[in-house]
């Protein structure tokens, strides 16, 4: 059996095809252990390390970082037994400087009778012309300094299409930052140019190749119905502020989303039929709520959910919900997390918008857009105050909620953000 075995790519689940080897975590030549991270490998749905299926030396890396690689490919091979075959130190056979290894013993000359040896005639001197001075040596010029960066940076820039070589860096020894990075990006061409040097290219792959073809799909296949309702949330505001000072909250992440996300699941509750799927020639009403959280990361926007939510109390809520975006932050969402949801919020007011109408992730009948909370004149008991207010934007697929019910499930959703305890006493 052949000491040397390729280590494949694998699947790494939910029906992907292929992944980008971000980064290889070790070296041809290097010793390894069974399980030990060999390469990062990005898919279309998450960043994952690769453990080593056998323990043993690296023989060849099969491709480079930045490479897609379909699945089952061989990505690397590893000697499993790297003493085998070896020869022992008394058995290695001498070689010749310039000339490989000697193939036969080495035969004295022959002698004549009386024991002495053989003359030899001279050969005939030549004379040869002096040969010409050598060319001279031409230096060839130094290689350009690498530019100093990081290998997340490095990977942003290279996503983004930008020449590192050519930028400034503003980091610590001048490294290079992933703000000088989108600096480059942002950057205003001094004057209109046309030619191809100067033109951004994009590669579309991995999340964000996966994100557009659902977009795709869910656009033309779900007929999407867009309704938006202002909340005043000063109150909610005003809660989260005695939540914060309570002694077992102190160290928790808490704001404005927590509450949101708390009123989609009990409103999810008394309206049912929007936690469902359209499946064709039936409509499966789900009985439990994956509640999905956009996040937009570095990699593109990924939607990893909480699994059956509405099950969790508000303070598990709190938990999960910054175990969700810590995650989805440094890349490391397995492709699980991101699979079966059944109910998306997304926090556009994180980036300053009123609201929007998001489309809907493959699977799901709803999606809410959550607007940024911003004081704004309002009518409070008869007089005009500044309050908090907000703006909500739901987008249904019209096939399973009509009018009447996204609009009442709307509606419950505000009703709880105006009032939040006046709703948990009355709804649960």
């Amino acid at each position: 059996m052949s000491r040397i075995k390729e280590f494949p790519l694998p699947d790494l689940g939910e029906g992907l095809v292929e992944g980008e080897i971000l980064k290889w975590l070790v070296a041809v030549g290097d010793t390894i252990e069974l399980n030990q991270p060999i390469v990062e490998v990005e898919t279309a749905k998450a960043a994952v390390e690769i453990p080593a299926k056998w323990a043993g030396k690296v023989h060849a890396i099969h491709h480079q970082e930045g490479t897609t690689v379909e699945v089952g490919m061989p990505i690397i091979s590893i000697d499993t037994d790297p003493g085998a075959g070896e020869p022992a130190e008394a058995e290695r056979t001498p070689v010749l400087v310039g000339y490989g290894p000697r193939t036969a013993a080495a035969s004295r000359r022959p002698r004549k009778a009386n024991g002495s040896t053989p003359s030899v005639s001279p050969p005939p001197v030549r004379t040869t012309p002096a040969p010409p001075p050598p060319p001279p040596v031409v230096e060839a010029p130094a290689p350009p300094a690498r530019a100093l960066a990081k290998p997340p940076v490095r990977k942003f820039a290279r996503d983004l299409g930008v020449d590192l070589t050519g930028l400034t860096g503003t980091g610590p020894q001048g490294s290079i930052t992933r703000d000088d990075v989108q600096a480059a990006v942002s950057a205003p061409a001094a004057a209109p140019v046309f030619s191809a040097e100067r033109e951004q290219r994009i590669p579309v792959k991995g999340v964000r190749k996966l994100t557009a073809e659902n977009m795709v799909s869910s656009a033309f296949t779900a007929p999407h119905v867009t309704e938006f309702l202002t909340v005043d949330m000063t109150r909610s505001i005003k809660a989260l502020d005695r939540l914060r000072a309570l002694p077992e909250w102190r160290e928790v992440r808490v704001s404005p989303l927590l509450l949101v996300a708390k009123a989609v699941l009990l409103a999810a509750g008394r309206h049912p039929m929007v936690n469902s799927t359209w499946a064709g020639d039936e409509i499966v009403v789900k009985q439990y709520v994956n509640l999905g959280i956009a996040a937009a990361t570095d990699r593109g926007l990924i939607v990893p959910n909480i699994k059956d939510a509405g099950r969790l109390s508000l303070r598990e809520l709190a938990d999960a919900m910054t175990a969700l975006v810590q995650t989805a932050k440094s890349g490391r969402t397995a492709p699980a997390d991101m699979s079966g949801g059944t109910f998306t919020i997304t926090n556009v007011g994180v980036f300053g918008v009123d609201s929007g109408t998001p489309i809907l992730p493959p699977g799901e009948s709803a999606i809410l857009a959550f607007g940024a909370v911003k004081e704004a004149p309002w009518v409070h008991k008869g007089k005009i105050r500044v309050r908090q207010v907000t703006t909500l934007g739901l987008s249904f697929d019209h096939r399973v909620i009509d009018g009447e019910l996204g609009s009442k499930f709307l509606r419950d959703v505000g009703a709880f953000l105006t009032d939040p305890e006046a709703s948990l006493l009355a709804w649960t």
